[in-house]
């Protein structure tokens, strides 16, 4: 089972890093804030886990049954 994927816009830098690691999932909006796309949450859980962690202001979020609470 997949994660849901949301992104806190207002912790998000605009840094690009999720949509150039993992384009399938990530995207710019029209103010160029970073949000899933609607299939983020069908990715493997570790590209997931992976693209969180690396996400420099913490803004990515997974939510689901056995998603990780230790992302910062």
């Amino acid at each position: 089972m997949g994660y849901t994927v949301t992104v806190d816009k207002d912790l998000c830098l605009s840094s690009s890093r999720c949509v150039l690691d993992e384009p399938d999932a990530f995207r710019f909006d029209h103010d160029e804030l970073a949000e899933p796309t609607e299939t983020a949450g069908s990715l493997p859980a570790d590209r997931l886990v992976a693209a969180a962690r690396a996400c420099p202001s913490g803004a990515i979020r997974l939510h689901g049954d056995g998603a990780p609470t230790d992302l910062d």
